[in-house]
């Protein structure tokens, strides 16, 4: 017990370091001109910038966390949505084969397609509205939701299925019992991987004539040649995914614990 709290304080310190010499040279290099500071801001510029946006709507028109709550919003919904939707197509497409036939081929087909490629279509669709957006990384979110789901219903060990055939279970009952439980490792990683999408194609979803935002900050940012507000924008969205991505790994230990005793 000794040597694991030894060990954690030592890659914790490792850690640490890391992040400080990156910063240091970071600051340092803006700071002898290395790098031009209309390209880059140093640390401590990216720190003052934030501290002013968390209550100041200058240049861009709303606080920090204005911009943060609303993206927060934007990309959780459609996050939801893609999980409610397609985990359980997944685990359908996976079992019955009627449903493989029908739906997998319309499902190859989409897949490939970015994100970013529906933005012209939903425009002239959608328009430019809050469903637009949601539906832009609603479809980031949804691919992975449905590959994990359905890999994991086909991964199902098949001696489990005969063994609950063999106690006559009916297709229902080894659907829900025996394959769905078994399951669940890929289908929390498709989760991770939606939840992943979901903040990296935010940026993308906010580039639809948004005027809050953390994409829209970052967007800009980029218009008014101000990389410490882009720097902001990009940390805020790292960090809250980070936290989000934590955030469901505890949920995860509870609905799965299976998973962190093997």
């Amino acid at each position: 017990m000794e040597n694991k709290k030894k060990n954690r304080i030592k890659y914790l310190s490792m850690s640490i370091a890391g992040l400080i010499v990156f910063f240091g040279l970071w600051e340092i290099s803006v700071r002898l001109g290395w790098v031009s500071n209309r390209t880059l801001s140093p640390p401590s510029a990216v720190i003052q910038t934030f501290v002013f946006k968390l209550t100041n709507v200058n240049p861009d028109g709303s606080t920090l966390p204005q911009h943060f709550l609303q993206s927060l919003k934007l990309a959780l919904s459609s996050f939801v949505v893609a999980v409610i939707i397609g985990v359980p197509l997944g685990w359908v497409m996976g079992y019955y084969k009627v449903a493989s036939f029908l739906l997998n081929p319309i499902f190859e087909i989409i897949r490939p397609i970015p994100p970013i490629a529906w933005i012209p279509i939903i425009i002239l669709t959608m328009g430019i509205g809050m469903p637009a957006k949601m539906f832009i990384i609603f479809v980031a979110a949804f691919v992975p939701c449905v590959i994990n789901s359905y890999l994991g219903i086909r991964l199902t060990d098949p001696v489990r299925i005969n063994v609950a055939k063999t106690f006559g279970a009916s297709e229902w009952e080894i659907f829900t019992t025996v394959c769905i439980p078994s399951s669940m490792n890929m289908v929390f990683t498709g989760i991770r991987l939606s939840l992943n999408n979901s903040w990296t194609t935010l940026v993308a979803a906010e580039m639809l004539a948004a005027t809050r935002g953390l994409g829209y900050m970052i967007q800009l940012g980029r218009t008014l040649i101000r990389p410490d507000i882009i720097i902001v924008g990009m940390f805020t969205i790292g960090i809250t995914g980070a936290l989000l991505n934590n955030v469901l790994a505890l949920f995860e230990k509870k609905a799965a614990p299976w998973r962190y005793r093997e």
